[in-house]
């Protein structure tokens, strides 16, 4: 850590939309934030003076990075394991670790160590071939959901796979695949945690997420009519792994809610899109909590600031004027809160959020539509 005069530094690869959020909770704690970015134009190179020019996968660019920094953490999982491997060696205090990371940049690896610590996961199994897939399905049942190894995320690299011949066109993709058993689930959950250096850990409600076309649009704080001893339990899983991966950040776990348990879907290592609504819904938003746990500061409370929150994902829609529409959506909920990514409007590009706090889930979440439904407009 600097010195009490200086405010520490943390370098956060990527300069995507988690950046650009983690700066807002910068400025509070007084912690310089420097981000890496692939060009000047990016959703945080837009709002972050301390920019800089590089490629994540190469050595050097990391490197020059990560000089003078505190920490070094990330809002993207791709950094390649090596590079993070040499950091370290030097000194570097990078957070999370190459060992932990992999954990969510390889879900073979991460189905082998959840595995081994008891978390209730689907049977799974690598696969390369169409008997494979076969074998799998013999033992398991079609349908059978095929995921890439690496790379996937927002729905991307996921496939569930009827019969054999929709395998067959799924493995000419030539992406290394695990096979996983198609879970009934009745709703979609995660809990975000947090864990510092030296172990001290939190975590925060559990929530419901809603999802389309494998991107999530909704998320429910608390996660409705959950039972209180399954909330308990998700969160003693979240922070099992958490403690048992060495998870130095942030951890989001998503699961699946089924009629005989819950089950370990997904992981995340860095803030997350079903905790943007902790921006305004608790005593400490996700961003502020990654700050805290990578510079190893006391991690801040979790508690919610209503009875009730529900954010709201804003894809692009078919007019990119957003503006347009802006002030209606201010004046019709003067309580509704707003966040925009910088990004270019496309259709279906996730361009900001939405979150509304109350005390009625119903019309919390009528409101949250709304506004999301008129910002796309056009009305």
């Amino acid at each position: 850590m600097n010195s009490p005069n200086v405010a520490p530094v943390v370098g956060m690869v990527g300069a995507g939309q988690l950046a650009r959020m983690t700066q807002q909770a910068a400025i509070a704690l007084g912690v310089e934030l420097r981000v890496l970015a692939n060009a000047p134009d990016e959703s945080a190179s837009r709002v972050i003076t301390q920019t800089v020019l590089g490629d994540y996968r190469n050595l050097d660019d990391l490197r020059a990075f990560a000089d003078g920094c505190d920490a070094v953490t990330f809002d993207h999982e791709h950094v390649p394991g090596g590079h993070i491997r040499v950091l370290a060696e030097a000194g570097v205090a990078v957070r999370p670790g190459a060992d932990a990371l992999i954990h969510a940049q390889d879900k073979a690896v991460m189905r082998e160590r959840l595995g081994a610590i008891g978390a209730p996961c689907p049977a799974w199994a690598r696969v390369d071939s169409v008997s494979a897939v076969e074998e799998f399905a013999g033992e398991n049942g079609w349908p059978v959901v095929l995921k890439a190894v690496r790379g996937g995320y927002d729905g991307r690299g996921v496939w569930v796979v009827e019969s054999a011949g929709e395998a067959a066109q799924v493995l000419k993709n030539g992406v290394e695949l695990i096979a996983e058993a198609f879970v009934p689930f009745e709703r979609e959950l995660a809990v975000l945690v947090a864990r510092s250096p030296h172990g001290q850990g939190v975590s925060y409600p559990v929530v419901e997420t809603v999802q389309e076309d494998g991107i999530c649009m909704e998320v429910i704080a608390p996660a409705p009519d959950l039972d209180a001893e399954d909330a308990a339990q998700a969160q003693r899983i979240a922070l099992t792994i958490a403690a048992e991966l060495g998870v130095t950040g942030l951890l989001a776990v998503e699961m699946f809610q089924t009629k005989t348990g819950l089950i370990v879907n997904e992981l995340a290592m860095r803030p997350h899109n079903s905790g943007h609504w902790t921006i305004e819904g608790t005593r400490t938003s996700q961003f502020e909590q990654h700050l805290r746990a990578v510079l190893d500061l006391p991690l801040g409370s979790p508690a919610m600031t209503a009875p009730v929150v529900v954010m709201a994902n804003l894809l692009g829609g078919p007019d990119p004027d957003i503006f347009a529409r802006y002030e209606h959506v201010l004046a019709h909920d003067p309580g509704i809160k707003l966040h925009f990514y910088g990004k270019e409007v496309r259709p279906g590009r996730k361009i900001g959020h939405v979150t509304a706090l109350g005390t009625d889930l119903e019309d919390v979440r009528a409101r949250a539509r709304h506004a999301v439904t008129c910002l796309r407009g056009p009305v």
